[in-house]
This record gives structure tokens, sequence and C-alpha cells, in this order.
């Protein structure tokens, strides 16, 4: 699911920086508001792929049993 953060309301919040690491952001030209908004929704992405593989960690498992014990499904059709 990708959510669409363009269109998203904006809610203002306060967010502590070291001052030189924002300082060097303003040199380069990067949006501080941005890059923390990137960063977020990365974070934000990577746990909930953390969360759903733990909570289909046994259908995965029983899934790879499957496999082992009677290969890949229609690997007769496979090209290689």
């Amino acid at each position: 699911m990708r959510h669409d953060r363009v269109s998203s309301p904006r809610r203002a919040t306060n967010v502590s920086l070291p001052a030189d690491l924002v300082e060097q952001a303003r040199e380069l030209g990067i949006s501080v508001s941005r890059a923390c908004e990137t960063g977020l929704a990365d974070e934000v992405r990577k746990v909930r792929e953390q969360q759903w593989i733990e909570e289909n960690w046994e259908a995965i498992q029983g899934w790879n049993a499957w496999v082992e014990e009677h290969g890949l499904p229609l690997a007769k059709y496979r090209m290689f």
C-alpha cells in the first residue's frame, strides 16, 4: 500500500536535530522537512515489512517446507 504523502494533510511537528547537520543541509540546499519526511517514510516501511514477516512467519516456514519436500510448483515450465 502506497501512501500519497503529497495530498495528505500536513501536521506541524517539532524535530530536534544536531545544529551542524541542519546547517550543512541548508548550505547544500537540502529541504530538512522533505529529508525528515523521506527518512520517516522509509523507517515506517521497514517496520511494517518486519511486522508482516513476523505475522506471517509460520505460513512462510510452512511454504518453505512444502517446497523443500515437493519442489517448486510449475518447475517443469521454467526456462533456464
